[in-house]
């Protein structure tokens, strides 16, 4: 069993429309960027990495699959799939990112930022 715990509050969360985001999970993704030194992970031994590009890696459960981590190699944060935390986060959407390659079946209509990239 996979498990993490984030110190202190998480701050507001991206929504990705990128095409890669879309169809690693299916729609756009949410998720929220911590500092490595905030994340700890309990079980890590069953986190499976897939190399996305020679910059990034996509964490996913070894056991169901399931989205959990999306790390930039080179950077000192990981972005957290927002599916994989219990409720309540405390946080919300705050952004909208790479709306420029979303997918034309929905409109996003929340009023809140929308970046091209």
């Amino acid at each position: 069993m996979i498990t993490f715990t984030v110190t202190g509050d998480l701050p507001g969360l991206s929504a990705c429309h990128c095409t890669a985001c879309r169809k690693h999970s299916g729609h756009y993704e949410a998720s929220v960027d911590v500092a490595r030194s905030a994340l700890k992970v309990s079980g890590e031994t069953h986190v499976k990495w897939y190399q996305s590009s020679e910059k990034v890696r996509r964490g996913f459960c070894g056991h169901c699959g399931s989205t959990l981590f999306w790390d930039p190699i080179f950077q000192d944060w990981t972005a957290i799939a927002m599916g994989a935390f219990d409720t309540p986060t405390g946080t919300q959407i705050e952004r909208h990112i790479f709306v420029s390659e979303k997918g034309d079946y929905y409109t996003i209509t929340d009023g809140l930022p929308q970046n091209e990239r």
